[in-house]
């Protein structure tokens, strides 16, 4: 995901109050309405029964549901209320006493098929397609006598054997389908049976399912014995080849995971002694086998009052006490008056049960709403349960969300307090309560529900009970299709089922495409149904004419026409001459292009060069009709991080106190020096031995502070000597606490999951919802800061050897509105602070006013050289709360917490209120270094003319610094910076104007009508950056047209800081707008967007899960496998498909017309001139192959050329290799040829007799079909021999077969009786010289002209790829056999990415000076070869944007501290040169912001202040 750090988390959780899932999408009153509508939608297409909610309002539990809705935002939809145990009301009844809310069954079938249905829904499907409509129409014809098919049996088998085989291909998909949705359906689960559940009744089988289910019964039966008895079952692991089809598999009862073989997060949680249970799926324990747990679980504290100080409404909500003497030994440290809350239980201390309840093993599709179903570690998930209890004293437990989202972190989900005691089947049985749920919505992220019951005080059994309620979020949901990991067990309730689950409603219908040549195809077949229609008109019309004059000698001859009048011979013979003309639609072509394509897919999957080792992953096609479109790609739209990154993010700097520590030489600081003429590899050699230097004395020092069992040297990312002499007290108290501060913040304001190894040392690992928090967690570890795990309420942290418990109070997660998270923590001495981390805009504008000034300006310029080198950067502040400041925030946070209505608003006004008047700490920085090949492949697409947009959630610097590393940017571009500070529409359109002006362009539809027809790529002189403010107000209709035409005139575009719908937003802009290819490629969920909406969609499996690769058409496992997939099989196969379809067409018009140009001779009376075997299998079996297997095999030049000259793609940008002139080009070739093979035979038996050696006469009507028909089928397999480039053994092998064929079938059917006036012919006409000599005349003289064209162009008007041909064979490209690999060994381009070949400096700036002088130039300022005067220039300068103004914030370049600070002082001396040509665009720099922003949501002596950041 490329998104900055923190930005990305999708999950910020914390055992004690989670507040919502942390990708909790922002939501507002637009996003209200729509969700409202899709709503509505939704219950109108199930029908469900469900009861409205009262919009009156009503008083329950303290909450007054009317006053929610006084912004106008009440219930929207139907309410789900589901009871537990409590008999139904009235209003939730029919008459007969049945529930009248209808919940879907948890059976769900994603399959098209069922055994019974397959045969009419597949044919039903098949006959969308236009062309078997029409050859069933033709066989329908043939019926009739009238219309003179001979044999309307035989006339049927072509579309029978096609509709065989495309039934048979969606047989085996479907049954795949059918296979895992069975697996899915009969998973295990356990389920509370013998008990009674009030909302579902039984239900009655109807005869139909009865039917279906015993027909699939019988099928499953009869396969599954064939199977036994053809081949065994394979016990071998799973291949790659599986493993790449992602798509998931049902549980299967299989072994558990022990979890004691590895210490994980419960490892430090104090045992639950009597109350826990086995781990083992078996009934429950009865009552009676062990101690009440309500004698606990249930009794309120002690000193528990009604009167503290909570209204009425709240303290129905919550009970609360105040321990003013601790009763537990581990509440001894806190202090006097701190508060606890009492949830309340469930569970009816006083209900009598049978206790008959007990859990089985059940399967899936029994499961219903209303059932308390228990799921053990790593099963998943039934449908969407709500949790009660786990095995966790917390109530933790953790999920992977890898088939939902495509995320494969750990994500912490909470049971309710009031659930916890519910650990047992009678439990269940005791339980009391109603859950009053929102209807089913496909928000993954939100949910809102309530639960509800009667608390009753287990010390007062005559005392009435008080109503209760706890809010229900989406933390406390676990959705269906999730995985439970690293808990034993839990225990919930069934909300949603089946198709209601969040994953299917969720389970949209991927984009279907179709491929540009498949969509132009149709109406190429529309002109063939026009000549046909003509064709068969002229018959009908000279029919008719013919017979209504009395002059002609057929009324000599025959015994009267068919019709009996004109008119009606004339309309017979219409339709008769569909019959005879049908070949014209080619209903072979179809069928031929999904083999053709399936075996590119093929190619493609077993392409070894795109085959990822380290994660056994393939290039996989999932959408394998699309392969041509590879071929014409013109626009590339790009993830950064996960795509062009590796997303393995490594902490490698910080700044504490204003000190900068961390040692790094990064892709993008190599960039820099590389566009100066520095040789970077000296230079990257001299740094990489410095940090080597620096890494063992760091190493040194920390087991001097500290003998940490936990650090592993092989695992430091953060090399800093001097940090740990700060840490000691090297530089004072003052920085040794600050250090010491610093890392405390990283090991508690965090989300992460601890999974502890056993060992000598031992290992404790990080399960984080993203990268980054990983990488921050581990580095506070090195240093001596380790999260040990989590201990009920406290987080444990071996701060530098001791054992210390904090107790974190509340976790205020992430989102993308946000863009921090914070966590609330009571030290050891009773203390309350708040950490606070996220992007340094968000952290600045929350700083206490007046303070840290320097400190401030100081962190900021640190941030900014971090940024520049390609760093991820975030900020840390925290502030210290007193005792009643924080109980009065959060009552009110729990009271928005307990919304139902607008919750997440009020969660996030509550958070906003708190996180105020921050301290700065300081700030990290984490490198995402380039996946391997990057800068070489994108290099490599541009030579071929393909444009490559950036569309990244990042940092504006640190994109630019990514995009010169990995040469997207090079030095000659100006960059083009939109950064509309005031969001005005006005300012934007006058940015606009300013930067086309420089192209001479205005926007117009002429120039976008020319812009669409330009496919040549841009000049490598400018390249457009913004962020997704100013694209919002670009991409508005009236500026979209004149932002599509700048942004083609750059040779780069770069977007930062977009959403997902923006990137959707940006492909559909070019894609629609330019009428081009494009492809969108990503490796993240919220990368999804830009796949679906682009023509071809690539997803990378990376770190990010497969939610990409799910969505995807085509998914790698690099970054730089594009260039093989786009280069060698998109052009492959782009020009394969066209040469094909051209061909197929030729051959039918060549056919066909042979056929017409006969009917002229029989006043078009519908007479076959070949035998009817012949127009039947001239296109299944006489033509076929070698137009196939060109679409399947042929190649211009080798995968290795096509690398090494990138250039020949463009005639794919072009669209040339398959256009509409070639197209008639075609079928004119196809008429003169069938001129030639009809009129050669025809003048032969026009003026002579043959006989053969008995007597008998060759010059009849079969016969002489034989002669044109062999000829015909010689011509056009050696024409499409001709337009093959590669000729094999194999190619010839397939035409030699197909001409040989018809010989062939032509002797063997002649020497049968059944062939009536056949028989006999093929000796008769073989032994002719005029045969075989007619035979060699027909071919040359039809080849001729196509011969003399290609010779002609060949020689005198060569393509580029006749000369790269003519290359190859002079053995100019042989140095590529010693290539094991694809990649060309060298790629000229003027912004390389060898890192061995240094830019020769061209500028008085760039000669070679002592390495502590040397400049490091950015792209504005740096003098290149092509230095001139701009006009477009941002600043009127010479070329460049440095105008030679002051040279930094500071003054003159300076060691920043006493102590060598080599990486530092290094980018400190380029970024002074960097800044003022960044501070001329916009106030670009980060710096030059921060340092001026003050807080505008703090301010000393004022809480509540809102607004935005205020620069001075």
């Amino acid at each position: 995901m490329a998104v900055k750090s923190y930005e990305e988390a999708n999950d910020v959780s914390n055992p004690i109050k989670r507040i919502r899932w942390a990708t909790q999408r922002v939501t507002g009153s637009n996003a209200r309405r729509k969700r409202g509508s899709l709503l509505n939608r939704f219950h109108k297409k199930t029908g469900s029964m469900e009861k409205k909610r009262d919009s009156n309002g009503s008083h329950v539990d303290g909450i007054h549901e009317g006053a929610e809705s006084e912004d106008g935002d009440g219930p929207e939809d139907t309410m789900r209320r589901i009871f537990f145990n409590i008999p139904l009301p009235d209003d939730a009844k029919d008459d007969d006493g049945h529930p009248l809310a209808n919940f879907g069954r948890n059976k769900i079938r994603t399959a098209k098929y069922t055994p019974l249905s397959f045969l009419p829904k597949n044919l039903w499907f098949q006959f969308h397609n236009i062309a078997n409509v029409y050859f069933l129409f033709v066989i329908i014809l043939g019926i009739f006598q009238a219309f003179g098919n001979p044999n309307p049996a035989l006339s049927s088998v072509p579309l029978i054997v096609i509709l065989f085989l495309t039934a048979v291909k969606d047989a085996i998909e479907d049954w795949r389908r059918t296979i895992l949705d069975n697996e899915l359906n009969n998973s295990p689960v356990h389920r509370l049976v013998d008990w009674n559940n009030v909302n579902t009744s039984e239900d009655d089988i109807s005869l139909w399912r009865r039917t279906k289910k015993a027909t699939t019964r019988g099928i499953i039966w009869a396969f599954r014995l064939w199977k036994s008895k053809t081949r065994r079952k394979s016990e071998g692991g799973k291949g790659y080849a599986e493993r790449a089809l992602d798509e998931p598999q049902g549980t299967s009862d299989a072994k558990r995971v022990s979890m004691a073989s590895r210490s994980s997060i419960q490892s430090v949680r104090s045992p639950m002694g009597e109350d826990a249970i086995q781990m083992t799926p078996v009934p429950s324990p009865q009552p009676g086998q062990g101690p009440s747990l309500e004698e606990n679980s249930l009794k309120p504290p002690a000193g528990h009052h009604a009167s503290n100080g909570l209204s009425r409404e709240d303290a129905n909500l919550l009970f609360e006490t105040r321990n003013t003497e601790p009763s537990a030994p581990d509440k001894a440290q806190e202090p006097s008056g701190y508060t606890t809350k009492y949830r309340g239980s469930l569970v009816d201390p006083f209900k009598q049960v049978p206790g008959k309840a007990r859990f089985k093993k059940d399967y899936w599709k029994n499961v219903q709403v209303g059932d308390f179903v228990r799921i053990y570690n790593e099963d998943q998930i039934p449908a969407d349960v709500v949790i009660l209890a786990t095995s966790d004293a917390d109530g933790a437990c953790y999920v992977e969300t890898k088939n939902l989202d495509g995320e494969t972190n750990l994500k912490v989900r909470q049971a309710l307090r009031s659930g916890h005691s519910v650990r047992h089947a009678n439990d269940c049985e005791r339980t009391e309560f109603v859950i009053e749920s929102e209807p089913p919505h496909a928000n993954l992220y939100q949910y809102s529900a309530i639960a509800k019951w009667t608390q009753r005080n287990p010390q007062k059994p005559g005392e009435q009970g008080i109503s209760m309620a706890e809010p229900i979020s989406i933390n406390n949901l676990l959705l269906r299709g999730c995985s439970l990991r690293n808990t034993e067990w839990i225990l919930g309730v069934v909300v949603f089922t089946g198709q209601e689950t969040k994953i299917m409603l969720n389970a949209g219908i991927t984009p279907s495409k179709r491929s540009r040549i498949a969509r132009e195809l149709n109406w190429n077949v529309v002109y063939n149904f026009i000549i046909l229609f003509l064709m068969c008109l002229v018959s009908g019309i000279i029919e008719g004419i013919t017979w209504s004059q009395s002059n002609h000698s057929l009324r000599y001859f025959e015994f009267g026409s068919v019709g009996g009048k004109a008119s009606l011979d004339g309309f017979i013979t219409f339709w008769a001459s569909v019959i005879l003309f049908q070949n014209l639609v080619p209903i072979s072509l179809y069928i031929s292009l999904e083999i053709i394509k399936l075996a590119q897919a093929f190619f493609i999957y077993s392409d070894t060069f795109m085959y990822y080792e380290k994660l056994d992953y393939p290039c996989t096609p999932k959408s394998w009709n699309i392969s041509d479109d590879l071929g014409q790609i013109e626009y590339i739209f790009s993830d950064k991080t996960g795509t062009l990154t590796q997303n393995v993010m490594e902490f490698k700097k910080c700044t504490i106190n204003g000190i900068p520590y961390g040692e790094a030489y990064t892709e993008a600081q190599a960039g820099m020096q590389r566009r100066q003429g520095i040789d970077v590899e000296v230079e990257g050699a001299k740094a990489h031995k410095q940090i080597a230097e620096d890494r063992v004395k760091m190493l040194q020092r920390l087991r001097k502070l500290h003998p940490n069992p936990y650090l592993h040297d092989e695992e430091l990312t953060f090399v800093a000597p001097d940090f740990v002499s700060d840490l000691e007290g090297t530089s004072g108290v003052e920085q040794q606490r600050a250090n010491k501060d610093f890392m405390l913040a990283l090991a508690l304001c965090h989300s992460v999951i601890t999974e502890k190894t056993p060992g000598d040392p031992p290992k404790i690992e990080f399960k984080a919802q993203s990268p980054d928090e990983a990488a921050l967690v581990a580095t506070a570890r090195d240093c001596g800061f380790t999260v040990i795990g989590r201990n009920n309420e406290d987080i444990i942290i071996n701060v530098l050897g001791e054992d210390i418990e904090y107790t974190v109070m509340n976790s205020l997660e992430f989102n993308s509105s946000r863009k921090r998270m914070s966590s609330i923590v009571r030290m050891p001495d009773g203390r309350i602070f708040l950490y606070c981390k996220g992007a340094d805009s968000v952290i600045y504008s929350r700083l206490k006013r007046g303070e840290q000034a320097q400190l401030r300006k100081s962190t900021a310029e640190h941030l900014e050289m971090f940024a520049r080198e390609g760093l991820r950067t975030l900020c840390v502040a925290w502030k210290e709360l007193s005792e009643a400041d924080y109980q009065e925030w959060s009552k009110g946070h729990d009271i928005a917490a307990a919304a139902i209505v607008n919750r997440d608003e009020k969660l996030e006004k509550s958070s906003d209120a708190i996180e105020r008047d921050l301290t700065l700490l300081g700030g990290t920085a984490i490198e995402d270094r380039l996946q391997d090949g990057v800068p070489d492949t994108i290099s490599l697409l541009g030579e071929a003319g393909i444009k490559l947009w950036v569309l990244t959630g990042d940092k504006v610097e640190t994109a630019i610094n990514i995009g010169f590393s990995c040469n997207l940017l090079s030095n000659d571009m100006d960059l083009i910076v939109f950064k509309i500070e005031d969001e005005k529409a006005e300012t934007a359109e006058a940015e606009l104007n300013k930067h086309m002006a420089s192209f001479h362009i205005t926007g117009s539809d002429e120039e976008l009508r020319v812009a669409r027809k330009n496919h040549e790529p841009p000049g490598p002189t400018h390249a457009l950056v913004i962020d997704g403010d100013s694209l919002k107000l670009l991409l508005q209709d009236q500026f979209r047209q004149k932002f599509l035409l700048l942004c083609k005139n750059c040779k780069a575009v770069l977007c930062c800081r977009v959403s997902p719908s923006q990137k959707a937003a940006v492909v559909h802009l070019v894609k629609s707008g330019l009428d081009v290819m494009t492809l969108s490629v990503g490796d993240g969920a919220n990368d999804v967007a830009m796949i679906q909406e682009a023509d071809v969609g690539v997803g990378i499996a990376g770190e990010e899960g497969r939610q990409a690769v799910m969505s995807s058409d085509y998914a790698i496992g690099q970054f730089r496998y594009l260039q093989r997939l786009i280069l060698v099989h998109g052009r492959w196969s782009y020009r394969r498909l066209a040469e094909t379809i051209a061909n197929f067409f030729y051959k039918n018009i060549v056919w066909t017309f042979a056929l017409f140009w006969y009917q002229i001779y029989n006043n078009f009376d519908v007479t076959y001139l070949f035998d009817y075997t012949y127009i039947l299998l001239v296109n299944l079996a006489f033509t076929s192959l070698p137009v196939i297997f060109m679409g399947i095999l042929d190649q211009d030049v080798s995968d290795k050329v096509s690398m090494a000259v990138p250039q020949l793609y463009r005639r794919g940008i072009e669209r040339k290799e398959w256009t509409q002139f070639k197209f008639w080009i075609y079928m004119l070739d196809g008429v003169y040829q069938s001129v030639i093979c009809f009129f050669m035979g025809y003048l032969l038996f026009a003026r002579a007799t043959f006989v053969s050696s008995n007597g008998l006469g060759v010059d009849d009507r079969p016969r002489m079909g034989v002669y044109i028909a062999c000829a015909i089928v010689v011509t056009v397999n050696i024409y499409v021999l001709m337009n093959v480039y590669r000729w094999d053994w194999l190619m010839l092998l397939l035409v030699l077969i197909s001409i040989l064929l018809i010989w062939f079938w032509t002797g063997v059917y002649t020497a049968v009786d059944s062939a009536a006036q056949f028989y006999k012919a093929a000796p008769q006409v073989y032994g002719q010289l005029t045969f075989w000599v007619l035979s060699l005349l027909t071919i040359c003289i039809c080849l001729l002209p196509r011969f003399v064209a290609k010779a002609i162009q060949k020689i005198y008007l060569p393509r580029d790829i006749d000369i790269i041909r003519e290359q190859v064979r002079l053995g100019k490209f042989d140095y590529l056999d010693q290539y094991e690999a694809y990649v060309p060994p060298k790629v000229s381009s003027a912004a390389s990415s060898d890192v061995s070949q240094a830019v020769k400096p061209t500028s008085k700036e760039s000669v070679p000076v002592p390495e502590d002088e040397r400049p490091i130039y950015p792209p504005s300022i740096a003098a290149t070869g092509t230095t001139r005067h701009h006009p477009h220039s941002q600043n009127g300068s010479d070329g460049t944007d440095y105008t030679g103004h002051r040279l930094s914030l500071e003054g003159p370049t300076r060691p920043s501290f006493d102590r060598p600070r080599p990486s530092f002082d290094r980018m400190r001396s380029s970024m002074d040169r960097i800044r003022p040509s960044y501070e001329a665009s916009n106030d670009f720099t980060s710096a030059a912001l921060l340092t001026r922003m003050e807080s505008s949501h703090s301010q000393q002596g004022q809480r509540q202040v809102h607004g935005f950041s205020s620069l001075r």
